[in-house]
Parts: structure tokens; C-alpha cells; sequence
């Protein structure tokens, strides 16, 4: 989709060829105007004229004589005064008996005033008033300028052949099958009125940041390659009450004009928010205003036209039930994080912008980037690119792609981190727990790699595991294998130099979270199948708060704090029957600094290989 932006030219070019004209006027127009015309002659012609009558006014100074004809009333003449002591009697003779009289009338301060500045001023504030509304039509309501008030400032996209399609839109396959629907009746709207059937007023796609909400409804307006409104909620908040509601209507009606086409509200929670019945008594008087005009609208255009509405928010819980009824966003379509396969095609499509070495497989980067959305999907392969150019390869490789997921899931390297030798054979021992105890239970992730180098994330180390195949589901078993794995890495500085440090805070955050889950939202503790725990903003990281009494938070705590030391004492067990593997394995991850995960299974399967290593 190509945005579509009128031809324009700067506003100051405009007020230039304003005062252009201001200045010209008043060099050559208004003086002529307002300014009588003298003209000059020779002084024996002035004698003649007054000898044949035909002077009727003289007015005498010291340098020249200005005089009237009575042939021309509205003419006069001027000539150089000369000293002749007879002009007094041949003028008195002439009949002309007042001659120090001024007989021009100039003309006076306060007309000059009006003429040379105030007139020009009102001509070009008049001009400019007339231009800007011109260009304010002409853009659509462009912001920037005060006459846009009450305009919609949508970016509209014009129907292209080379736009976005639904084949550039990969892992979203259920919410292109609703989509679909969508785009069949653009394009034969007779088939649905001919059974009966309404197509769906608006749509309201749901889901995560960066799942690729926007550019589904992009790839709806090229599949049926109509116009395409484009416009962020935030545009419709404004400093003045009415203004949102008056973009609104601006907006509506310019959908009516071009129908059919797509309008798309992008984060519409921001004047889609629940009303609290406040009013402008400590509410936001102007949002509900801009709310109510957006309900007015969806209930008064004809869908019939071919105006489809669009919207795509985050935040879902938060919007008016109003809104969300029938009848306005008839469909809710879910836009969630890829699977697997969703991964690995939005990998490929990406790709396709890209040089790819012959044997690249997306198939274990996918399983490496779970839980990635298509924006960070999106992200590797450029961060890929990006490497390989660095390295001054000419396409990228299978190992450029492994550290672009890296990258966007723990940072760069930081290779100014310079850790001591106690430091870095303390990270040793931490990551290596952390795997040890991975690999001896059973039903863990395989380890993929371990490395102490450090990372702008601020890690100092860490240990990635990859599931074999996509998990949707957990069991009590497998999280509490999780927790044990967390610890692993505060049991191996424990058992081995019987300190520990600061190195296990995120392990302990993500291990209390865990075991709290299990007790307030799985149900996986005494307390049963009991809701304790509610979840707010579910896409946006999911913030949770305690549903229950003072006392039985109380509870709650000690189960978690139960949870957390069982799975802490299964991992000290397994390590110290194991320290053997322990010792070697650190050593050896303290002078390679980064082991594979297949290098990690060969050296547990040959204990052989592991040598004599012992801590330092």
C-alpha cells in the first residue's frame, strides 16, 4: 500500500507570493490611486497659459510654481520659478488674485496610515485565510496548522497492484481465514445481499505486540485493493473538548466519500476505555466525548456502502462493552503469538528480502525462538544480516541466524565486560548447575548452549534449553523440573565455594513467579482448584494481584516458599552426587567460554573426556 500524500506546496511560498503582491500594489497601484498627477512644463508656456486664461489656480513657493488648467480640472502643472517681478501684476490682471494657496491636496497621516499598512495587512490576512483553507481541504485536515481543528489527519493509502497481500502476512492463518470473509464481500457484495447475509460492521483484532495486527489489515485493504484509512487513537485526543469527536466525523465521512474502503484504528483502547461514569468530575470529559461520537457513527453508516472498520488493540479488557456489542465490532479476531511452523514461514518470508546461505534450516531457529512474535521473528533475520555483513560474509549463515536469536533474547555480546579470573570461574560453576541439573532430570529441555561470555542484557552468562517440540501445555512435573533447573545454579556456588552472590536474581524472580502460579492460578498446591490470583493486560506481559484475604495471602506465601525449597534441595542432591561432572565440566567452560549443546551431551555420555577438573 502506497500512502497517498496530494501535491502541495510549503506555506511559505504561498505568504511570499502574498506579500509579493502587497508590496507591488503599494509601489505602483495606491499611489496612482490616491495621488494627484503633476506635470511639468517650461515657464514661458506657464506665461502663455495664464495670458490666454486658461490658469485658474497658482500655487507659488520658493523653488517652483504648481498651477491648474481649467481645460483639465483634474490636471496640473508645475514649472521652475523664475524671478520676474511682473508675475504679480499679469496674474492680478489674469484675474488670479490667491496664489500662495496649495492646490494639490495631499493626502493626510492618518489616510496614508489606512492605505499604506492597514488595507495591505487585511488583503493578506484575507489572501492567507482563503489559501490555508484551500490547502486544508486539498490535505485532507493536515496537522500543523490551526485551520485542521476538527480534521481526521488519517494517512490514507491508495489502491496499488504492488501493496501488501495476505501472502506477505505468514503464522496468522486462522485470523486471515476471518479476514477473508471480509475481502469477498468488497469485492462481490451481490452474493450477500442477494441470501440476506450482513457482512460483519467491524472487526477488532486482538493479540500481543508485534503478532502483526497492523499488517493484516494492510494486507485486507491490497486483497481487495480499495482505499485505506490508516489512523492511531492517539490522533483523536485532543487539548479542546469537541475536537476528538469533530475527527471522528471527519473521518466517517471521508470513508463514505471514497467507499468502498478499509478504515483502521490502530490502538483504539486509547478512546475505547471503559467509561466510569465520572464525567468531567475527575474524568476525561473529552475521550468519552470522542467515544460516544465513535459509537454514534458506527451505528449510522450503511455497511451496505462497503465501509469496513478495523481496529487493533492490545488491551481488550479495557474497552467500552459498548463497543464490543454487535452491531459494531461484530467479530473479535484473535491475533496471537506464532506456533512452530507460524515461526519458521514468518522466518522464510522475512528471508526472502535477504541473501540465505544454501544450507540454512529455519526448522531449529524456530525452536529456539519460542514465544517470539513476528516483529522479533523479523528482527533475527535482520540482526542475521547484519552479522554477516560485519563478518564480511556475502549471505547469511545457519550460525548467523543462532545468534541473532540470541542477540534479541539476551543482547549483544559485551565484549568490554572484562571479568575477573574468581569471576569468571563462579559464572562457570552457576551456568553449569543450571545444565547439570537440566540434563539429569527427566523431561527437561535439552540444553543448547552454554556460555559465560556477557551480554548488554546484563547477564553475566546463561544457559538456553530448546524444546523438542512445541508445548502448549505444562505439568506439575515439568514446572516443578523448571524451578529445580533455576536453582541449579545458586546450589553449584553454594556446594562449591559455600558463598553465593547476586548472580541468581533473575533465577530467583523467574522461580517465585513459577512456584506463585502454581499455587494461586494452576491449581497445582493444597488449595486445590482456587482461584487466589487475578490477571490484568494478559498481552502486555500479564500483571497479576492477589484475590483473597490477608490470611490467606499469609498462606499462600509459605506454600510458594515450599515449592521453591523442595525443588532447591532435589537440585542440591543431584549435584552433589555429581560433583565430579561439575568440576570438569566448569573447567572446561571456563577456558572454552561458550560449549555447545551437543559438545555438553557428549562430554556427560563419556565421562572419560571430562579429565580430573577440580575447582580452582
Amino acid at each position: 500500500m502506497k500512502e497517498y500524500k496530494p501535491p502541495q506546496k510549503s506555506f511559505l511560498y504561498y505568504c511570499g507570493i502574498v506579500l509579493l503582491v502587497m508590496l507591488l500594489l503599494n509601489a505602483f497601484v495606491f499611489p496612482q490611486l490616491f495621488t494627484a498627477r503633476v506635470e511639468e512644463v517650461q515657464y514661458g508656456e506657464f506665461l502663455q497659459m495664464v495670458d490666454e486664461g486658461r490658469v485658474s489656480q497658482v500655487e507659488v513657493d520658493e523653488h517652483e510654481i504648481v498651477f491648474a488648467d481649467t481645460a483639465t480640472p483634474t490636471g496640473y502643472y508645475k514649472t521652475g520659478r523664475m524671478e520676474d517681478p511682473g508675475l504679480a501684476r499679469q496674474l492680478y490682471e489674469a484675474g488670479i488674485t490667491q496664489y500662495g494657496t496649495p492646490i494639490v491636496q495631499q493626502v493626510s497621516p492618518l489616510a496614508s496610515m489606512l492605505i499604506s499598512w492597514v488595507l495591505p495587512l487585511l488583503l493578506f490576512m484575507l489572501l492567507g485565510r482563503v489559501l490555508m483553507s484551500s490547502l486544508a481541504k486539498r490535505a485532507g485536515g493536515g496537522a500543523g496548522n490551526f485551520m485542521s481543528f476538527g480534521k481526521s489527519n488519517a494517512k490514507v493509502y491508495v489502491q496499488s497492484t504492488d501493496g501488501i497481500r495476505f501472502a506477505d502476512v505468514a503464522g496468522e492463518d486462522e485470523a486471515k481465514e476471518l479476514l477473508t470473509e471480509i475481502v469477498d464481500f468488497l469485492h462481490n457484495p451481490k452474493k450477500y445481499a442477494e441470501i440476506g447475509a450482513r457482512i460483519p460492521r467491524g472487526a477488532l483484532l486482538v493479540g500481543p505486540p508485534g503478532t502483526g495486527k497492523t499488517l493484516l489489515a494492510k494486507a485486507v485493504a491490497g486483497e481487495a485493493n480499495v482505499p485505506f484509512f490508516s489512523m492511531s487513537g492517539s490522533e483523536f485526543v485532543e487539548m479542546f473538548v469537541g475536537m476528538g469527536a469533530a475527527k471522528v466525523r471527519d473521518l466517517f465521512k471521508q470513508a463514505n466519500e471514497k467507499a468502498p474502503c478499509i478504515v483502521f484504528i490502530d490502538e483504539i483502547d486509547t478512546i475505547g476505555k471503559k467509561r466510569d461514569g465520572a464525567g468531567g468530575i475527575g474524568g476525561n470529559d473529552e475521550r468519552e466525548q470522542t467515544l460516544n461520537q465513535l459509537l454514534t457513527e458506527m451505528d449510522g453508516f450503511d455497511g451496505t456502502k462497503g465501509v469496513i472498520l478495523l481496529a487493533a488493540t492490545n488491551r481488550p479488557e479495557s474497552l467500552d462493552p459498548a463497543l464490543l456489542r454487535p452491531g459494531r465490532f461484530d467479530r473479535r479476531i484473535p491475533v496471537e503469538l506464532p506456533d512452530l511452523q507460524g515461526r519458521e514461514e514468518i522466518l522464510k518470508v522475512h528471508a526472502k528480502k535477504v541473501k540465505i546461505g544454501p544450507n540454512v534450516e529455519f526448522g531449529p531457529i524456530a525452536r529456539a525462538a519460542a514465544g517470539a512474535s513476528g516483529a522479533e521473528l523479523a528482527n533475527m533475520i535482520n540482526e542475521a544480516a547484519l552479522r554477516a555483513v560485519r563478518d564480511g560474509r556475502k549471505a547469511v549463515t545457519q550460525n548467523d541466524l543462532m545468534e541473532s536469536v540470541e542477540v534479541v533474547i539476551a543482547g549483544y555480546q559485551k565484549k568490554n565486560k572484562i571479568l575477573s579470573n574468581k569471576e569468571k570461574l563462579i559464572v562457570s560453576y552457576h551456568e553449569i548447575g543450571h545444565a547439570l541439573v537440566a540434563a539429569l532430570q527427566e523431561g527437561s529441555a535439552p540444553v543448547s548452549k552454554i556460555t559465560i561470555i556477557p551480554r548488554t542484557s546484563g547477564a553475566l552468562g546463561y544457559t538456553m534449553q530448546v524444546e523438542k517440540e512445541e508445548q502448549n501445555l505444562m505439568s506439575k512435573a515439568q514446572i516443578e523440573n523448571k524451578i529445580a533447573t533455576l536453582t541449579g545454579g545458586r546450589v553449584a556456588e553454594d556446594l562449591v565455594f559455600h558463598s553465593v552472590t547476586t548472580g541468581a536474581s533473575n533465577d530467583i524472580e523467574q522461580a517465585t513467579k513459577l512456584a506463585r502460579s502454581m499455587v494461586t492460578r494452576f491449581g497445582m498446591s493444597d488449595f486445590g482448584m482456587m482461584a487466589l490470583e487475578t490477571v490484568s493486560n494478559a498481552y502486555l506481559g500479564g500483571d497479576a494481584s492477589l484475590a483473597c484475604s490477608p490470611e490467606t495471602a499469609a498462606l499462600v506465601d509459605k506454600k510458594v516458599e515450599e515449592v521453591i525449597r523442595t525443588q532447591y534441595q532435589k537440585a542440591e542432591q543431584l549435584l552433589a552426587g555429581h560433583m565430579r561432572e561439575l568440576h570438569a565440566l566448569a573447567k572446561h567452560l571456563y577456558e572454552h567460554e561458550t560449549i555447545t549443546g551437543e559438545e555438553f551431551m557428549q562430554l556427560m555420555e563419556h565421562p572419560p573426556l571430562l579429565g580430573e577438573g577440580a575447582a580452582e
